[in-house]
């Protein structure tokens, strides 16, 4: 079953953005800020805890900013106007110069991680709405090129289909949970609907579950031009950790091409999935605790 997740430092919603954004602080009040952008796109920020609260402990302590994204999570949004990457850039500029953390270190996690280089990319042609961090952590880069994409996707059903998960999911309908305990049965469902995501299915039990709001996905990704992205990424030129399991179905030459572009390399987990901070959280905290050392020094 999934941790239990602790009561933020310090929460609340957004004024200054388009639609109210909650947010929420983790970590020691008057410690160097970091924001954390979660995946999706359409999700929300509680699936990354309490696991990636560890970073609150990274080198000489750090103080954590998480938001909920446009459409997802506690910031939903009735407005029917088709949520883009630019509505999320702009966002992403909204909520750090409300919360005071403009220029703060950055984290994405998959979608997040895209989010991340927009952010980075339009700072270079807008300085004054958004600063540059100093420095950048990728964790499971999400794919943008269309064959990246492609590949991640057929990947991803071909696992969610294999033997070993339809077994799963067939002694699940048979087992009777459901009408004995429709919470535990729920969870497991939750759990055999991201299995694919996971070097080893059983791992799915320890994510904290979430939902994706599908039409934010959808605009999300439709708005997003990988050609154009990939172009821009050499003029980044920030120090930047990039991270990905050695089985995530999401391609490794994606992450690859990522890190190349931004003149890095990747830095591979043996025995991971899409989700190292729940299946390898030990080789993930050695990657970025060397990382964030070497920037401190």
């Amino acid at each position: 079953m999934p941790l239990p997740i602790p009561v933020p430092r310090e929460s609340g919603m957004t004024t200054t953005t388009g639609a109210p954004l909650y947010w929420c602080r983790y970590g020691r009040d008057g410690a160097t800020p970091m924001m954390v952008l979660h995946g999706g796109p359409g999700a929300h920020h509680d699936y990354l805890l309490p696991q990636l609260l560890s970073l609150a402990s990274l080198g000489d302590g750090f103080d954590l900013v998480f938001y909920d994204q446009r459409g997802g999570g506690r910031s939903k949004t009735d407005d029917p106007t088709p949520i883009t990457v630019q509505t999320h850039v702009a966002d992403f500029a909204a909520v750090s110069a409300e919360l005071d953390v403009r220029g703060a270190p950055l984290v994405g996690y998959s979608w997040g991680a895209l989010l991340a280089l927009h952010g980075v990319v339009a700072a270079r042609g807008s300085p004054a709405s958004i600063a540059l961090p100093p420095w950048l952590v990728l964790i499971s880069p999400a794919p943008f090129l269309p064959a990246d994409r492609a590949a991640f996707d057929g990947e991803l059903q071909r696992r969610q289909l294999s033997p070993e998960v339809a077994g799963l999911r067939t002694a699940l309908q048979t087992s009777g949970l459901r009408e004995q305990d429709l919470d535990a049965y729920k969870q497991r469902a939750f759990e055999l609907s991201v299995a694919g995501y996971f070097a080893h299915p059983e791992r799915s039990a320890n994510l904290t579950p979430f939902r994706v709001t599908g039409r934010v996905q959808q605009s999300t990704w439709a708005s997003v031009d990988g050609p154009a992205l990939l172009a821009e990424l050499p003029s980044v030129q920030l120090p930047t950790l990039v991270v990905h399991g050695d089985s995530d179905p999401i391609p490794l030459a994606s992450a690859e091409t990522t890190a190349t572009a931004l003149g890095t390399t990747v830095v591979e987990l043996a025995d991971c999935g899409h989700v190292p901070y729940v299946e390898q959280p030990a080789a993930l905290r050695s990657a970025l605790e060397e990382f964030v050392t070497a920037r401190r020094a």
